[in-house]
């Protein structure tokens, strides 16, 4: 089973709010790589898709493996405010 979220809302398709503190938009080519990257290696992620400018990402996963609470702690730990 496949779920495919982004950790703002509950479970089904979900878009992850995120904005980095105290950084510009300069880089966020590079630092959206950084997210996807992220996320991608986390267990259960089998794909990552991560729009900096509009303060999202796509995440497809396997819920079994992984919950949404964990996958916005891994964006949380890069330095990313992401909403409860």
């Amino acid at each position: 089973m496949t779920g495919r979220c982004c950790v703002a809302e509950e479970a089904g398709d979900e878009n992850l709010q995120a904005g980095r503190r105290g950084r510009t938009a300069g880089g966020a080519d590079q630092s959206a790589r950084t997210v996807e990257r992220t996320l991608a290696r986390t267990p259960g992620v089998t794909r990552a898709a991560v729009d900096l400018q509009a303060a999202s990402a796509i995440v497809e996963y396997d819920p079994g493996v992984v919950k949404p609470e964990a996958l916005a702690e891994a964006v949380r730990d890069l330095g990313y405010e992401v909403p409860a």
